[in-house]
């Protein structure tokens, strides 16, 4: 059984920066994008960032280009979402989803996804 389970969420000052972890089991991920998404109570879900199996591609939202970096870690089937200049419009509860194929933003084309984590950016 796939699971995908995310740490590294917590309560951090505006301008402060966190380290969002998701490890995969259950499978093997070979060729697999793997991507986190995030949703702000009474919002939509909204596309953060992707990156391609081998992570010579990635995406982000232009909402966090330049403050979010993603990358991976192969051998330990862990994607990483590394997080600067937090804004208190950040808060959301942030998951990690996965996908056959390229690198994509759109949320219905991952088969896989985590529970979350939730991260709060407050004074």
């Amino acid at each position: 059984q796939v699971q995908l389970v995310e740490s590294g969420g917590g309560l951090v000052q505006p301008g402060g920066s966190l380290r969002l972890s998701c490890a995969a089991s259950g499978r093997t991920f070979s060729g697999y994008a793997m991507a986190w998404f995030r949703q702000a109570p009474g919002k939509e879900r909204e596309f953060v960032a992707s990156i391609s199996w081998l992570g010579q591609t990635a995406i982000s939202a232009d909402s966090v280009k330049g403050r979010f970096t993603i990358s991976r870690d192969n051998a330990k089937n862990t994607v990483y979402l590394q997080m600067n200049s937090l804004k208190p419009e950040d808060t959301a509860v942030y998951s990690c989803a996965v996908k056959g194929g390229p690198v994509s933003s759109r949320p219905n084309e991952y088969i896989y996804w985590g529970q979350g984590t939730q991260v709060t950016v407050s004074s």
